[in-house]
C-alpha cells in the first residue's frame, strides 16, 4: 500500500483542508474567527568566502524572525479583540497601557472533518501591532463587517504530543 502521509487512518489520501480551526487565548476559544493568516517562520542566510576559496558563498543560518498572524471575524458585540488591542494602546494614552498583561500565549488548533484536533500549535509572547475596528463600509456591498487584529509574536512551536486522531466510527 502507498504512503498517504497519514499512519493510523491509512485509509485517508486527502490533506487537512483549511477551513476546520480554532484559536484560544487565555485557555478559550477566540469567538468567530473565520481567518487565520499563515505561520511562517524565515532563517537570515549568512554569506561568507574563505580565503583560499573565495570563489563561492559558504551559508549558514543567521536569525529566525517570525511573521505576525492576522486573525479576523465578523462585528459581534464581543469586546475581545478591542480589549486585548487596548492593552498595548488605549486613547487615553500611555498610562493606561498593561505592560504586565498586553503578551499572551495562544494555542492554534487544525482540526479534520470530524472535528477532532490534529495539529497544535503554540504561539508564544503574542501582543497586538494593529486593530482593525471598523471596515470600509459601503452601502452597495454584499459582505459582512470584518474587525481584525495583526499579532506579533516571538516563536511558535507544534504540539509534538497532538498526535493523528483516529477517524474510525
Amino acid at each position: 500500500m502507498a504512503n498517504t502521509g497519514f499512519v493510523v487512518n491509512t485509509h485517508r489520501f486527502d490533506p487537512y483542508k483549511n477551513f476546520k480551526f480554532r484559536v484560544l487565548w487565555d485557555n478559550k476559544p477566540v469567538l468567530g474567527v473565520s481567518k487565520a493568516s499563515s505561520l511562517k517562520r524565515t532563517t537570515e542566510v549568512v554569506k561568507h568566502r574563505s580565503g583560499g576559496e573565495n570563489s563561492i558563498d559558504h551559508k549558514s543560518p543567521g536569525r529566525t524572525s517570525y511573521e505576525p498572524l492576522t486573525l479576523e471575524r465578523g462585528i459581534t458585540h464581543d469586546p475581545e479583540f478591542e480589549a486585548w488591542a487596548n492593552k498595548v494602546h488605549a486613547y487615553a494614552g500611555d498610562p493606561t497601557m498593561d505592560l504586565a498583561g498586553y503578551k499572551k500565549e495562544l494555542t492554534l488548533e487544525v482540526m479534520n472533518e470530524k472535528g477532532q484536533v490534529a495539529k497544535r500549535y503554540f504561539l508564544h509572547a503574542c501582543w497586538v501591532s494593529e486593530y482593525t475596528a471598523m471596515p470600509d463600509l459601503d452601502a452597495n456591498a454584499n459582505a459582512v463587517a470584518i474587525e481584525n487584529v495583526k499579532i506579533e509574536l516571538e516563536g511558535w512551536e507544534r504540539d509534538v504530543d497532538t498526535t493523528e486522531p483516529s477517524e474510525a466510527g
